[in-house]
């Protein structure tokens, strides 16, 4: 709440008729209680989930964990300006070098998939009939 609270207090977020927080499904900010929190600190603040086993589809999160790993640890800073100064450094190389990636799960690695998922689930409902039936 404490980097809510920072943004939601400067514009435009503080005039603005609604500012939307995009989360994921940590335990920090899951569910309804977390929605209200946030709606009752911030009337004008919309708390909106990723799906809950969708990772993968979050590239902010996946850009954060590149971050974390290539900018901000170790974290040995002395004060801020070291922070916002490797944090810039890191975008201009990010940016020059990023490129776009081709997703390799296709619609028949899909099929294939739920059809061991299939046949996990049979076998699994044979061995508790069996164990019910002893």
């Amino acid at each position: 709440m404490n980097l809510v609270a920072q943004v939601m207090g400067i514009e435009p977020h503080a005039s603005a008729k609604r500012v939307f927080w995009i989360v994921d499904n940590g335990s920090s900010h899951r569910g309804k209680k977390a929605a209200d929190r946030l709606a009752a600190a911030f009337p004008n603040a919309v708390m909106a989930h990723t799906p809950v086993h969708a990772s993968w589809l979050n590239q902010v999160e996946i850009y954060f964990s590149v971050v974390q790993r290539k900018a901000v640890s170790p974290n040995d800073f002395t004060d801020l300006a070291q922070v916002r100064d490797r944090l810039l450094a890191f975008e201009d190389r990010y940016n020059a070098t990023a490129q776009p990636f081709q997703l390799r799960f296709t619609t028949s690695d899909l099929d294939d998939l739920l059809a061991r998922l299939d046949r996990h689930t049979a076998d699994h409902q044979q061995e508790s009939s069996v164990a019910l039936a002893a």
